[in-house]
């Protein structure tokens, strides 16, 4: 096949043959030459500089660049037969064992101390030495003896740098790197769908030349361009799809809510027992800004655990109801509504007693929709939100389900929204006449690349400030392993809370028992062997037995039903509980201003923002709070400085950059949500916050002369194939 005839969708087996293609399908999910041409090298190794075979890791998959220094030859005790021992390093003392077994001597004689080459195998310990057993290998420079190694000689090895390629054991890098030639050669370049006149502005490279660089880089320098250009793309591509959403969004109909003076809100802000915040304040007058336009407001609110957001959002609930339409409020739990329901009765007070003796005069009524409602009740709280009569809604997703009807559905204010999928928050959207006015709250931290990114087609506010009467947390690492005094000193310190009046929360990574449910169950062991995580239902028991002995325990996590979990909390709140072992059940809005005291067990296999999600559930009152790190990680361990980092910060933006940086980035284009593979193979949205700013800037500029991009066709099946039609649609409902 020729150049004239193939092209990027040319199936793999057309061009490096079905067996080699088969391999790459089944091992790597490339099938097309665009799949391959895309799947870009890891890493390149520099002929002459030394690979760090000290860092390597017991157990890693590695391609390490390597000199033969020695060979050995000794018969094996076992068996009949002779073992081929090669030791290969540089000259800065790391070694690496090879083992051959059988009898090999083609082996010895094409290993010859001097020969470089490239060694790839599963890393093993024996007798205090690192090994690769049988590895696969290619050597550079010279032809050999053996057909095998001769038709793995490949161009690439012959320059400096020498791409490594996110590869498989039955596919090692240097078949890749085979393959990718062949495609390169054979493959006429795909035509350039950047504008010419961004490409000029910005000084990149062709789209053919950074192919052809980043796979045969001729030099560094060549190799940062192709890597800057094909950033580009991907940081373009994205940016262009939520601009336009943007603009379209922006002709959308919505019916105005503008504020009402002397109706429901300016009640509630009245009857308020505390002093909004600065920054509430603010936040609320751009919201109630969006509300009385005629384009949905699509905007986010991010706030510190404890800012102060439901408030907000509650305000801006009130302003819709003064405008006769009705909000509705989405919780990822049944426990957060309905958390949600008794706070809201409790700030509204009369103002949600409406048709009730001693109702305020502008009430309205708030209506509690879950799955769990019985049948009496269910049907009652459904007339009401369908006459119109409920003014807020509060429910999980069970508010989506058919026969749940809306009056004149104002407002949809999603919570926690990263818990939710994107048909949920479409389906609930899709209840009102027009599109309704849309807020999205987290609590969250989103670090400005991934707002930019993620959530560019939306407004974005952000609450800083704590309420007055906050509290400060202190956090601590307690490395159980190495010190179990520590632990027993965290039982005490947990009693001595309880003792002073106060509550805690002891969390545990799983359930426990019967397997299914709302929180995964874990296998028996994971891949390194450690043990399975601690479960509620197993440390609760040792927890009443042991050195929580005597004191008043509950049990909550979410294979609970419905009735059992809002009962637990409901003691748990009243003060009937003195310490509440949970699942992360507790993670997002359960608020009950006595707990001061958090003990998370295993924190190592949970994330940095669940942390200081979790975290948050303290310190909620006047007295302060303790969070308590648990963890048998080893110090040094990458588990314990993310853990360690924890503790040293309450900056939740601090540490949502710490957990981009250790999360794969391509999940935040909802590669996890759709299922598909990401498509953000370069781009990092911590490194390249700069050229994402420009790339959305120059998205700005072209779409706003071309907004359907009939101009740039290229352009749209390149922005059509980077962010497809599921991930464009994760990307404008997030």
């Amino acid at each position: 096949m020729t150049a004239d005839e193939s092209t990027l969708g040319t199936p793999l087996k057309k061009l490096v043959g079905e067996k080699t293609a088969k391999a790459l399908a089944a091992h790597l999910d490339l099938h097309t030459a665009g799949d391959l041409i895309y799947h870009f090298p890891r890493r390149y190794d520099e002929r002459g500089e030394h690979t760090d075979i000290r860092a390597l890791d017991v157990g890693e998959q590695v391609t390490v660049l390597a000199q033969v220094q020695r060979t050995a030859v000794r018969p094996m005790r076992q068996r009949r037969g002779n073992l081929l021992e090669v030791t290969v390093g540089d000259d800065t003392g790391g070694t690496l064992s090879l083992t051959f077994f059988g009898n090999q001597a083609w082996r010895e004689r094409e290993l010859r101390p001097g020969r470089w080459g490239l060694f790839a195998g599963k890393v093993t310990e024996f007798r205090g030495k690192r090994q690769l057993n049988g590895p696969e290998y290619v050597l550079l420079g010279e032809q050999t003896d053996t057909e095998a190694a001769a038709n793995e000689q490949i161009e690439e090895f012959a320059g400096a740098l020498i791409p490594v390629y996110p590869a498989a054991a039955a596919v090692p890098t240097w078949v890749i790197a085979r393959c990718v030639r062949v495609v390169l050669d054979t493959v006429a370049p795909p035509e350039d769908s950047l504008p010419a006149t961004v490409r000029a502005t910005r000084n990149l490279v062709g789209l053919g030349t950074a192919l052809r660089e980043i796979h045969r880089p001729s030099s560094k320098e060549e190799l940062y361009r192709a890597r800057r250009r094909l950033k580009w793309d991907e940081a373009f591509a994205v940016q262009v799809t939520l601009v336009r959403r943007k603009h379209q969004a922006a002709a959308w109909p919505a019916r105005p809510r503008p504020p009402r003076p002397g109706g429901l809100l300016d009640a509630f802000d009245a009857r308020l027992p505390y002093e909004l915040t600065s920054g509430q304040r603010d936040v609320g007058t751009e919201i109630a800004a969006d509300l009385a336009t005629s384009h949905p407001m699509h905007r986010l609110l991010q706030g510190e655990v404890g800012s102060g957001k439901t408030v907000v959002a509650l305000r801006a609930m009130l302003q819709v109801v003064d405008a006769g339409g009705q909000a509705a409020l989405l919780a990822p739990t049944e426990v957060l509504a309905a958390q949600h329901y008794r706070g809201m009765l409790d700030l509204l007070g009369p103002l949600a007693q409406a048709g009730e003796l001693g109702a305020a005069e502008h009430a309205t009524r708030v209506e509690l929709v879950t799955g769990s409602l019985g049948a009496a009740a269910r049907r009652r709280a459904l007339a009401e939100v369908a006459s119109g009569a409920a003014g807020i809604v509060l429910g999980t997703h069970a508010l989506l389900y058919e026969g749940v009807d809306f009056a004149d559905l104002g407002l949809v204010v999603v919570d926690e929204q990263h818990r939710f999928g994107v048909e949920q928050r479409d389906a609930l959207r899709a209840k009102a006449d027009q599109p309704p006015h849309v807020l999205v709250m987290t609590a969250t931290p989103i670090p400005r690349t991934v707002a930019m990114t993620v959530y560019g087609d939306l407004e974005i506010s952000t609450l800083s400030q704590l309420p007055r009467g906050r509290s400060p947390i202190a956090s601590h690492v307690v490395p159980a392993a190495e010190k179990p005094a520590f632990l027993d000193r965290a039982w005490r310190r947990l009693r001595e809370e309880v003792a002073a009046g106060h509550q805690a929360y002891v969390v545990c990574p799983r359930i426990g028992d019967a397997t299914g449910g709302a929180e995964e169950e874990p296998p028996a062991v994971d891949d390194t062997g450690r043990r399975p995580p601690l479960a509620v239902t197993e440390v609760a028991p040792l927890l009443a037995e042991g050195p929580l002995h005597g004191l008043r325990i509950g049990v909550l996590h979410g294979r609970l039903p419905a009735d059992e979990k809002d009962a637990v909390m409901r003691s748990f709140a009243a003060g009937e509980l003195d310490v509440l072992v949970a699942t992360t059940v507790v993670e997002v809005g359960v608020d009950v201003p006595n707990a001061t005291m958090m003990v998370v067990l295993d924190a190592d296999r949970f994330g940095v923002s669940q942390l200081h999600q979790l975290r948050g559930r303290v310190g909620r009152g006047s007295a302060a709070g303790l969070c308590l790190l648990v963890t048998e990680a080893a110090e040094g361990s990458s588990a314990r400085e993310r853990l360690d980092a924890v503790a040293s910060t309450t900056d939740g933006f601090k540490l949502a950059e710490l957990d981009l940086e250790q999360r794969r980035e391509g999940d935040v284009l909802g590669a996890t949500q759709s299922g598909h593979r990401s498509h953000l193979r370069l781009l990092s949205l911590l490194r390249d916050a700069d050229l994402i700013r420009d790339a959305r800037a120059e998205a700005i500029a072209l779409v706003e002369e071309d907004p359907d991009l009939s101009r740039h066709p290229a352009l749209a099946a390149s922005v059509a194939a980077l962010v497809d039609a599921d991930r464009a649609e994760y990307l404008e409902k997030g």
